[in-house]
């Protein structure tokens, strides 16, 4: 049997605005409702369940790997937006990107506080 991950939940504060960020950021389909959730469905058939949470949102890390195409895409959609982003996890470099393994990574927020990480190799 082969074990692969179907979905995760991700609390938001606005499920909305978390979900259309992350859509219009990497260019995704607009999410789609499943019962009370904004399921966001990634190009491997993964989705992003977003909700509203009854307690306070705890900041998560979620990491993506994309193509160097989507990596200058969605990288530049961070700058037009004037998104805060850094080369580490530890927010120590901003503004900067990163070349690890041979790729390229950048952190950054989204509107709910979670830690967003786009990199082209693992």
């Amino acid at each position: 049997m082969a074990i692969s991950l179907n979905h995760t939940i991700v609390l938001a504060r606005d499920k909305q605005v978390s979900a259309s960020f992350l859509t219009t950021l990497f260019d995704l389909p607009d999410a789609v409702p499943v019962g009370p959730f904004l399921a966001v469905r990634l190009h491997n058939d993964v989705t992003l369940d977003f909700a509203d949470p009854p307690v306070e949102v705890l900041p998560q890390h979620y990491a993506f790997q994309v193509t160097e195409e989507e990596f200058d895409a969605i990288y530049g959609r961070i700058l037009e937006r004037g998104l805060e982003h850094w080369a580490d996890p530890h927010n120590t470099r901003p503004g900067e990107i990163n070349r690890n393994n041979g790729g390229r990574g950048v952190y950054f927020r989204d509107p709910a506080g979670h830690n967003l990480e786009i990199l082209t190799r693992p």
